[in-house]
């Protein structure tokens, strides 16, 4: 398919919901009631979003003009961070049998890393879980069954692990209206046993993260309509997905498990919400994608959502799909797909460039679209999606399709 092609059918994707197409999966919007978190509604409606204050000034004050030197140390200190620190190097080779767009991964306790496999770019071919062994080696985890309730390949997108030792999965669906899911992957002496729908009525379920006893799911759009279009995160307890399936109410932001929402500015790509990353004190990061911002959740002592703020801004950072924080360095790495990069978002917001290419296949080594990014030991695995989207620097799909590394 030519990438204009791909394009048109991307923008249909995303209009589908305002009458030029049909998406099961696509919106934004302000939620209208109050969400606790994980709970009834109780307490005031979630945060929303604040914009970040001028860089060196205390938000709500006014910032003077900066002098041509002061311009000229802050350009020269952009230009400095935008410098990629490393060069990513090729990890896997993935099979055109079985993969042509990989997503997000997780790691296993066993040091195996889950890789989700929707391959959008071909829908014919079956979707899949592929393992990558700790020698590097890509195999079939699960051939993953069609939704039931459209009749369409599962489009897994984020995975994670649950503290009982399953595994949690984002299902978005292109197709009908809010047919987007998350399943469970019930799990028996490390292999799966059944997959199971735990929760219904996304648009776009994304990243899946478990803390505690929670788990925290991303959504991508709330309300298409919606200018700046909003998305969100929901929260649910553990228990409540033990025995029945939950339905989310209608419309999504009147849903208890609401506990923030975000604006995206981007009118030509409208994707919010995205990658989930906590920090060792709590704190959630999530990426807003298409507008390249990272964004912090507190929580208060109660676990209720005490702030919800753009937490890092750079012109070195075009999009914010997936997140992981490194506890060692503390540091969040960022898949930013648009500029074929990895960035690294300091505690202070700051951002500096770990590595970044331009358009390539991935046989080189390069990052080709970067979707997803795992910390394995002092590795970053990178997950190179490969499926264009309008302001990409991957400009075509080539085959076949790759991992990246970067070494710390």
């Amino acid at each position: 398919m030519s990438r204009t092609a791909r394009l048109v059918r991307w923008s249909l994707v995303l209009l589908a919901s305002v009458g030029l197409a049909t998406l099961a999966g696509c919106p934004p919007s302000s939620p209208s009631s109050p969400a606790a978190p994980g709970g009834p509604a109780s307490g005031p409606a979630p945060p929303q979003v604040t914009a970040p204050s001028v860089s060196g000034t205390p938000s709500g004050e006014m910032a003077g003009a900066e002098s041509p030197a002061a311009e000229a140390t802050a350009g020269e200190a952009g230009a400095s961070a935008c410098a990629p620190l490393k060069k990513s190097e090729l990890l896997v080779e993935l099979s055109l049998d079985t993969c042509n767009t990989p997503d997000a991964m997780c790691l296993l306790p066993d040091g195996n890393v889950l890789l989700s496999m929707p391959n959008f770019n071909d829908l014919s071919q079956p979707s899949a879980l592929m393992k990558i062994t700790p020698d590097n080696q890509a195999e079939e985890f699960l051939k993953l069954p069609v939704n039931d309730d459209t009749g369409k390949p599962l489009g897994p997108l984020g995975i994670c692990v649950a503290p009982s030792g399953d595994l949690f999965l984002a299902d978005y669906q292109m197709e009908g209206d809010r047919k987007s899911r998350v399943m469970r992957i019930v799990m028996e002496e490390g292999h799966p046993k059944e997959i199971v729908p735990v929760i219904v009525g996304f648009h776009v379920s994304n990243a899946v993260v478990c803390r505690g006893e929670y788990l925290y799911v991303s959504e991508t759009q709330i309300d298409p309509k919606a200018k700046p279009a909003t998305s969100g995160v929901f929260r649910f307890k553990l228990e409540e997905l033990e025995d029945a399936i939950l339905e989310l109410a209608t419309p999504e932001t009147d849903d208890p498990h609401l506990i923030a929402t975000f604006e995206t500015f981007d009118e030509e790509l409208p994707l919010g919400a995205d990658g989930l990353s906590f920090d060792g004190d709590g704190n959630l990061y999530v990426g807003n994608f298409s507008d390249g911002t990272v964004h912090k959740l507190t929580f208060d002592a109660e676990g209720k959502v005490a702030s919800n703020e753009i937490f890092a801004k750079s012109e070195c950072m075009k999009s914010a799909d997936g997140l992981f924080f490194d506890p060692e360095t503390k540091k969040i790495f960022v898949a930013d797909s648009k500029a074929n990069a990895v960035q690294m978002v300091s505690l202070d917001g700051s951002v500096q460039t770990l590595a970044r290419n331009g358009d390539t296949d991935g046989l080189d080594g390069g990052m080709d679209q970067p979707c997803e990014v795992l910390l394995r030991g002092r590795e970053v695995i990178v997950s190179n999606m490969d499926w264009p989207v309008p302001g990409c620097i991957n400009s075509e799909y080539s085959k076949p399709c790759t991992l990246s590394v970067i070494k710390l």
